[in-house]
């Protein structure tokens, strides 16, 4: 069974309980655009909604999990308020109920990464790049993550992370406890997270649905209050001439021949 998401570029397969949900835009590394982040809220809604999806998966397609925002999209209709598809795909991913489960093929930068932190479990294909570069674009953290990143790994390693945005490896990750396992290629971490999902889809639904609601209970009105003080500095950071000269600066490199 397969999802109406809006969009070719994310794409859905629904199979033994398990609901595979692939950000398919290999050609531009996977970058989210407005409209794949609706399509991205359309799908964990339809598993909400579905008593026969009891569990979720998130990859990537090619060699990318994802490279965050599409620059060009992102500064042709910028967040301004919760309604926007960013924030909108920001509540979902906090309010999901039931597992989900992200089976990281390759480079995953900025939402790519934070919304790991939001992930039951995390397999990651070894060697793969991750990245924070908020701050290198004239930006602040999103997601919720300068509150549960520092929570996962400690402040000082958090601290690095986000305020140099320097890239970090899947082995790194690894040892610092942001993740659960790596796999050895792309191919064999979809194939782990696809297990651990049949396992959890083959458990008593409500039993895990709410051992996972009571290991959130503590933080969950801390992570809904930072992400919204979060937002507003991140769409105030938006409108400053340091971002839009970072951004700028980066929508050309990543032009062709640029």
């Amino acid at each position: 069974m397969m999802i109406e998401t809006g969009t070719r570029e994310i794409l859905t397969e629904s199979r033994d309980g398990t609901l595979l949900v692939r950000i398919h835009r290999p050609d531009r590394k996977n970058a989210l655009t407005l409209a794949m982040y609706s399509g991205l809220t359309a799908a964990l809604a339809e598993a909400t909604r579905n008593p026969a999806i009891r569990v979720v998966v998130i990859t990537g397609s090619g060699d990318s999990f994802s490279s965050g925002n599409d620059i060009a999209d992102f500064l042709s209709s910028p967040p301004s308020g919760d309604q926007s598809p960013v924030f909108q795909f920001l509540a979902a991913l906090r309010q999901f109920e039931k597992p989900l489960i992200a089976a990281v093929n390759g480079v995953a930068v900025g939402i790519g990464v934070t919304l790991l932190l939001h992930c039951d479990l995390v397999y990651v294909r070894a060697g793969a790049t991750l990245q924070l570069p908020f701050v290198n674009l004239g930006l602040c953290p999103e997601a919720g993550s300068s509150l549960l990143l520092p929570r996962l790994i400690g402040y000082p390693r958090a601290a690095e992370l986000l305020l140099l945005g320097e890239p970090f490896s899947a082995e790194q990750a690894l040892e610092w406890g942001l993740i659960n396992a790596l796999g050895a290629d792309a191919e064999l971490t979809l194939d782990l997270a696809l297990a651990k999902a049949r396992r959890l889809a083959g458990l008593p639904a409500m039993a895990v649905q709410w051992t996972k609601g009571l290991l959130k209970r503590a933080e969950t009105e801390a992570v809904r209050e930072t992400i919204a003080v979060e937002s507003r500095h991140f769409i105030e950071l938006l409108r400053s001439p340091e971002a839009a000269a970072a951004l700028q600066a980066f929508a050309n490199r990543r032009r062709p021949g640029g």
